[in-house]
């Protein structure tokens, strides 16, 4: 047993105030995420005939995704009874609560909107997008260390912390593995198998197949939400909500890709999109 642990400080979660507007360091960790994916598309969009205007256009219209999505899918993914008994909360957004699969949806939603609107199928927008996408979400586990939440299980590791709220024992820094595998170690095995033309879809199933799996995997380590607990698994394995809703993801990346592999039409990004198409 490790006698000393990483006792986390209490942080204030609002960086500044300017009257009723707060800077939340969360948020701070959103407007960072939408600035790397923005700068990243822009270095992508020589791979296609896109527009700056479409780019625009498409990054608006999925961030939009990512924030409707992410908080609709929290509420029904994790709090539908409380959703059942005031249907208001859904609305409000300041008690907090974002779900990724929630953003995924409405992610996917926005690509296959945009996909119709710039005469481009919605594969080749799928396999644009999602070598942006891991910045943002390592950007948010940031934001969760920092705020202290979303933290690990018990363990008695020698870099385990112990956070405020969460009892005397240390937990597993459960954000940082995913800001370790959801961001860097995804961002980099995205990045550069996007380097060189792929069979359209290929790209998107492996940001399937990758998020799904490391998410899978670090939930081994997350405490489950409190008042979901653990579904009980195959062999007596408790089986987080987080990794039911990675499973699909997982499944639907090893099939996109065998059906693009075996499809093999490479194709640039973006390339049937006309420059004159509107968005």
């Amino acid at each position: 047993m490790v006698s000393s642990y990483f006792t986390f400080p209490q942080i204030d979660p609002i960086i500044f105030s300017i009257g009723p507007l707060s800077l939340r360091w969360y948020g701070l960790m959103y407007l960072v995420g939408f600035a790397a994916a923005f700068w990243l598309a822009g270095v992508r969009l020589s791979r296609t005939n896109w527009t700056k205007e479409q780019l625009s256009d498409l990054l608006f219209w999925g961030f939009l995704g990512v924030i409707l999505g992410g908080r609709v899918g929290y509420v029904l993914f994790y709090q539908f009874e409380l959703f059942l008994d005031d249907p208001l909360y859904l609305f409000k957004i300041w008690t907090g609560g974002m779900s990724f699969h929630g953003g995924l949806l409405g992610v996917i939603a926005a690509l296959w909107w945009f996909s119709r609107k710039a005469k481009c199928t919605f594969l080749q927008v799928g396999d644009f997008i999602a070598p942006l996408v891991p910045i943002g979400l390592g950007a948010g586990r940031i934001g969760n260390f920092i705020n202290a939440e979303l933290w690990g299980r018990t363990t008695d590791v020698s870099w385990g912390v112990i956070f405020p709220g969460a009892g005397p024992l240390p937990r597993h820094p459960s954000q940082l593995y995913e800001f370790a595998l959801e961001g860097v170690v995804l961002f980099l095995i995205l990045w550069l198998y996007s380097r060189k033309p792929r069979p359209i879809g290929a790209v998107s199933g492996l940001f399937l197949l990758g998020y799904g799996s490391f998410r899978f995997f670090v939930e081994f380590f997350r405490e489950p939400d409190q008042h979901i607990g653990l579904y009980e698994g195959a062999f007596s394995l408790g089986i987080s909500q987080g990794q039911i809703l990675s499973t699909p993801m997982i499944i639907g990346g090893i099939a996109l890709m065998v059906w693009a592999l075996k499809r093999n039409k490479l194709a640039e990004t973006g390339s049937s999109a006309p420059k004159g198409a509107k968005a």
